[in-house]
């Protein structure tokens, strides 16, 4: 009989949540039929222990506006409540498309109120990716973008990036084989009971249904897993917002997103799926490094930035920047220089890269209410760009420079001060140090 650790069980899920996970997810053998893209993580967490642990951590487990604080703060000012039926985006009547990436299991059904189910709230999820059967393209045959879930076919089955591949097992179970096909293709796991072979399985007393697995690598080891949602995005007035796939394009790459979001390690591909809210995959996304040299009274001084990335640093929602601090030290370790006076954003624009949206008159806008693309300062695919200072040099004994990232723009970080700290705060992602030796 399968088994679980308690402490995953039914996590930070609300009361009506887990009354109606207890009817579907692990319901009796009536409710076997429930349809697949109703079952709940928390199924899949019975085997996939640490998988369930590190998407639990992700950005797609808290992609919906109940979660995510940004996309939340969003989400109430264009559409609306997320816990209310039957709402449409302000001033139309049309169903949110955000819903479409961020809640794909509610889309699927045409439902807003996210947290009518587990797995409506807990965004996307394991059946969510693990339904997508073929990617069609963003871009629709009306010459309309189709965003999340209407880019692809989705199946009724769990699509894997191998299968269960039991073939050859139940071709030697029907034979003449004396043992019966026992641990062709699978070892000791063929004989434990698996929900992906067709059957249900027993858990606890009780029955989960069968959820069969088909191979298909095609997807589920391509980019074009990641495409429907993370290839590009324009607001209500055509403006474009998230570009990651025309960046993705003109890097020329061969190289697949899953290579670096969901790296593979024992055999097993990392479901933390690290992005701009992930500090360690933020580090090793550049190289930065800084030079100063004396030259008479002053200090020439470069700063290089590397973008190791397929695509533009940052990518993805156009209100994420970067931004660098070069600060000069004396002896004792104080500054006496810097190349701007808190955010240098106005003080010294160059070292400072966004993605910049605008209103009819040119002046800044936020993502939905903006008419035309500002100015597109950040980091392209591969680029490398070497920053040029000149430094008073009496003084000085150390040039350090420091590299941060921002998930807002610095008036949205004024402005949506309702948001927690964390997601607020600059975070440093690479530093350099250059001794100064007095001549």
């Amino acid at each position: 009989m399968l088994k679980r650790p308690r402490q995953l069980r039914l996590r930070g899920l609300a009361p009506a949540a887990l009354a109606l996970l207890a009817t579907t997810a692990f319901g009796a053998a009536a409710q076997a039929e429930e349809s697949i893209h109703h079952v709940s993580s928390e199924v899949c967490a019975n085997c996939h222990q640490e998988i369930f642990k590190q998407w639990s951590g992700s950005m797609h487990a808290n992609s919906t506006a109940l979660k995510d604080p940004i996309h939340g703060t969003f989400y109430k000012m264009v559409v609306g409540d997320p816990t209310a039926e039957n709402v449409k985006k302000k001033g139309t009547d049309k169903y949110p498309i955000c819903l479409q990436c961020h809640a794909p299991n509610a889309a699927k059904d045409g439902k807003t109120k996210l947290d009518a189910m587990a797995a409506y709230s807990e965004g996307v999820n394991c059946v969510a990716c693990h339904t997508l059967k073929k990617f069609k393209g963003v871009q629709g045959e009306d010459g309309k973008l189709r965003l999340g879930l209407k880019a692809y076919e989705v199946a009724d089955t769990l699509q894997g990036p191998q299968g269960v591949n039991n073939g050859l097992a139940q071709l030697a179970s029907a034979s003449d084989d004396l043992f019966g096909g026992v641990g062709i293709g699978g070892g000791a796991d063929a004989q434990k009971p698996n929900p992906h072979l067709g059957e249900p399985v027993e858990f606890e007393g009780e029955e989960i249904q069968a959820l069969p697995m088909e191979g298909n690598p095609r997807l589920m080891k391509t980019s074009d897993s990641c495409w429907g949602c993370h290839d590009q995005r324009n607001n209500p007035h055509g403006v474009p917002l998230c570009q990651t796939g025309n960046e993705y394009i003109d890097s020329k790459t061969d190289v697949n997103c899953l290579s670096c979001h969901m790296p593979v390690t024992d055999g097993v591909a990392d479901h933390t799926m690290g992005g701009g809210h992930s500090k360690p995959m933020l580090k090793r996304s550049v190289v930065f490094d800084v030079d100063s040299e004396r030259d008479g009274d002053v200090l020439k001084t470069s700063v290089y930035i590397k973008n190791q990335q397929p695509h533009a640093m940052p990518t993805g929602a156009p209100f994420r920047n970067i931004y660098v601090k070069l600060t000069a030290y004396d002896d004792a370790g104080q500054p006496i220089w810097q190349n701007a006076e808190g955010h240098p954003a106005k003080d010294d624009p160059q070292a400072y890269m966004a993605y910049a949206l605008a209103d009819d008159e040119g002046m800044p806008a936020p993502p939905p209410k903006a008419t035309q693309a500002g100015e597109d300062t950040r980091l392209k695919p591969h680029e490398e760009r070497v920053l040029e200072y000149e430094i008073p040099a009496e003084g000085v004994a150390l040039v350090r420079g420091e590299l941060y990232y921002n998930l807002l723009w610095p008036g949205l970080v004024k402005k949506f001060d309702h948001l927690p700290e964390d997601v607020k705060e600059p975070v440093l992602i690479a530093e350099s140090e250059k001794s100064v030796m007095a001549p």
